[in-house]
């Protein structure tokens, strides 16, 4: 039932009018795709930080800090994977002991889809490089295989992958980041 409703809120928001004040842009009602002048607000601008806070005026901007970090083409438009694999960044793994470093598992996940669409590949590399296992599992994923159904539609409603991308990772909406693995000739051809 669930997955029938996230179904149907997911149609709706792709087939309702848009609202006054939207101007011609179909996409303007979507989250994970701010305009471009609103991207890594400063501080006083973003809509998180108190703009009355004499502290809010003395941060960076996002812009500047983002400046020097390699490109992406979506999110804050940072490759964080890849600021963190050459070094760019070295965030610290625990609060309180600077030198604790993460137990990191090479191990890719391949999610094999319907239609046309490349297959999802997980990578849990670059994920346990950020993140302890214990921040998706078992409350988001089940670590067993076949035990978590999944769907774009409970995705784009914040569920599974989307508790983080869309938020704090980079969104949805930049499908081959995930969609990475070209279907064999016989799986293409067979329509799976």
């Amino acid at each position: 039932m669930f997955r029938f409703a996230s179904l149907v809120v997911a149609v709706l928001l792709l087939t309702v009018p848009l609202a006054q004040g939207q101007g011609n842009d179909p996409l303007s009602f979507n989250r994970l795709m701010p305009s471009p002048d609103t991207r890594n607000a400063p501080p006083a601008e973003d809509g998180i930080h108190d703009p009355a806070s004499e502290g809010t005026h003395m941060l960076q901007t996002p812009r500047e800090a983002f400046q020097p970090l390699p490109e992406a083409n979506a999110g804050n438009y940072v490759d964080w994977v890849t600021a963190l694999q050459e070094e760019h960044i070295t965030p610290r793994f625990d609060l309180n002991d600077p030198t604790r470093r993460p137990t990191v598992m090479d191990l890719n996940i391949v999610r094999e889809v319907k239609g046309s669409m490349p297959d999802v590949v997980f990578p849990h590399k670059e994920h346990t490089e950020w993140l302890d296992c214990s921040n998706c599992h078992p409350a988001i994923f089940i670590p067993q295989r076949g035990a978590n159904q999944m769907s774009m539609a409970e995705i784009m409603l914040g569920e599974q992958c989307g508790a983080c991308h869309g938020r704090v990772a980079f969104p949805v909406t930049d499908c081959r980041a995930c969609h990475s693995r070209p279907k064999d000739g016989a799986q293409a051809a067979g329509g799976q």
